[in-house]
């Protein structure tokens, strides 16, 4: 009896899974039908600074990032007695995002490194296309919902077919093929240049990308999701090398052999904040902030395009299906958040582990009058000054390394506070839902979250409380959500009802509206020191 128990449990294991590539890191994460991580495994890969400004990766190496990561959380869930060959439905994808991959159709091979999204090189083509476009600046807002910034992907493509022979003839010979992160895993994964599935037939790769991923590259109507084609031809990008646009929740392809879970259906795509979004299940006039290399504050505005005029951008919380309604959402995209902690590992040497800067920061009361602003390439929003740098003010003979840690960690929480108080004036007090007892509430996730005084000093500075889940890897959650939902082991209904929004931990403000008003002032004053000194470095 027990034996004939048993193997109807076994048979009975579902599991889906989440490819996590992100800025500095890939990971994979594999989850049980409740959502519930069972195993994973994460790497590290390298980031490339070839000139000041400049941040590439290596996309052969995040492709192998990606294996790796893979095959090892596989045999850790198999340790561990996970069936997961067998029970394993679907694989959901998510991404960096705006990271920029042109490869050769033929060999497969990218052309160039992917130029990243921080990378500031575009500023010249920047200026270039404000001053020769009618609307300046917003000249595409209309259409795509953002601005003309070295941000967004479509300025790295014209700097790559610009300054890159091979990219200039691959496109000229119709053998370009472009993609963010998102599209250049799906194609390898798919078949690429040509390969086999299980039952040994030929498959090629899938050139797609999600519309999440795609309202990020300057080049996709908003409201028509397709690529747009008077800023193609405005441009001068080519509709040959760009990928199909799909929803974030279908069924793609399936992994083709060489790769760990052959036959297994890729069935969700997401950008990494429009995943940790479905992941914080965030639905209309609800928020969140993801703290990780950058960090990224996002409002779901509902199924109506909301154009900023506070220096946000207008974007994709996500569409759940082919057929299903589209969500739209406000952003607000921060540069350096915890990549500022690492700056002050790697480069200064201040704290040895990037958990340090807790402890360290925990040495002193205040920042003792030190205000830091980690513009290192330029601001984002809601400034978008890309001739903004790095400052830190305020040094007296007093500082000493805790006021700095602390600065570090409030620069983090002051641009957040920028972004949501842009947020609040774009949507208005309709546009936000308030909890039961009245309180905007914050909800939290990605790496720098399980630093508990950061979260107390983002209450504090914003004056209304944080909430952080137990799982704070939301980003790969809401992945899989979306595979979920694609092969029907969800429903939109189990997943908003909270398969997973036990267990939270809410900070709530201890700073008076007095400090809090004086702390914000001198933050204003400390980012206005900051602009107009790109030339510094000359």
């Amino acid at each position: 009896m027990a034996g004939k128990g048993a193997a109807v449990a076994a048979e009975e294991e579902v599991y889906v899974a989440s490819i996590d590539q992100g800025t500095t890191s890939t990971r994979f994460i594999i989850y049980d039908r409740h959502a519930k991580p069972v195993a994973s495994h994460q790497l590290e890969f390298k980031q490339h600074y070839p000139e000041a400004g400049w941040v590439e990766h290596d996309p052969m190496e995040i492709m192998e990032s990606v294996k790796t990561c893979m095959a090892n959380a596989l045999d850790k869930a198999t340790t561990d007695g996970h069936n997961v060959d067998a029970g394993l439905k679907a694989i959901g994808i998510t991404n960096q995002r705006e990271t920029t991959v042109m490869w050769s159709k033929s060999t497969g091979l990218p052309l160039y490194n992917a130029i990243v999204w921080m990378d500031a090189r575009t500023s010249p083509i920047c200026r270039r296309l404000e001053s020769e476009l009618s609307g300046g600046r917003t000249h595409f807002v209309e259409t795509c919902g953002l601005p003309i910034s070295t941000y967004f992907s479509a300025l790295k493509v014209l700097w790559l077919i610009e300054n890159v022979d091979a990219v200039k003839n691959a496109v000229q010979a119709g053998d370009a093929l472009f993609g963010t992160i998102d599209t250049w895993l799906i194609w390898n994964l798919t078949g690429g240049v040509g390969g086999t599935d299980r039952d040994g037939k030929q498959v090629f790769g899938q050139h797609v990308t999600d519309c999440s991923n795609a309202s990020r590259t300057m080049l996709m109507n908003l409201k028509a999701l397709d690529w747009d084609k008077p800023t193609l031809e405005t441009l001068g990008i080519p509709a040959e090398i760009l990928p199909k646009i799909i929803s974030n929740s279908e069924r793609i392809g399936v992994v083709a052999n060489g790769f760990p879970l052959a036959g297994v259906p890729i069935a969700g795509c997401l950008g990494d904040q429009h995943a940790a979004m479905l992941g914080q299940l965030c639905q209309k006039g609800e928020a969140k902030s993801t703290y990780g290399t950058g960090a990224f504050i996002l409002l779901n505005t509902g199924e109506e395009v909301t154009l900023s005029s506070h220096g946000l951008l207008s974007t994709i919380a996500y569409k759940l299906g082919p057929n299903a309604p589209t969500n739209y959402a406000l952003e607000g995209s921060i540069a350096i958040a915890g990549a500022a902690v690492q700056w002050l590992r790697d480069s200064l040497g201040i704290i040895s582990s990037a958990a340090e800067i807790e402890k360290l920061a925990e040495t002193v009361q205040d920042s003792g009058g030190i205000y830091f602003v980690p513009a290192f390439n330029g601001l984002f929003a809601p400034w978008w000054r890309d001739d903004a740098r790095g400052i830190c003010i305020g040094i007296t003979r007093f500082t000493n390394k805790g006021h700095i840690a602390r600065a570090v960690l409030e620069s983090m929480c002051f641009q957040v506070n920028d972004v949501l108080s842009s947020m609040h004036k774009d949507a208005g007090e309709a546009g936000e839902v308030k909890s039961a007892e009245g309180e905007f509430l914050l909800r939290v996730d990605g790496g720098a979250t399980v630093n508990n005084l950061l979260m107390q000093i983002q209450a504090n500075l914003l004056g209304s409380p944080v909430v952080r889940p137990a799982d704070i890897e939301t980003t790969a959650l809401g992945a899989a959500y979306a595979a979920g939902l694609a092969v029907g082991i969800w429903t939109k209904e189990q997943v908003f009802a909270g398969l997973h929004r036990e267990n939270t931990t809410v900070f709530r403000p201890q700073l008076d509206e007095i400090h809090r008003k004086k702390r914000a002032d001198s933050w204003f004053k400390a980012v206005s020191r900051s602009f107009d000194l790109a030339d510094l470095s000359l």
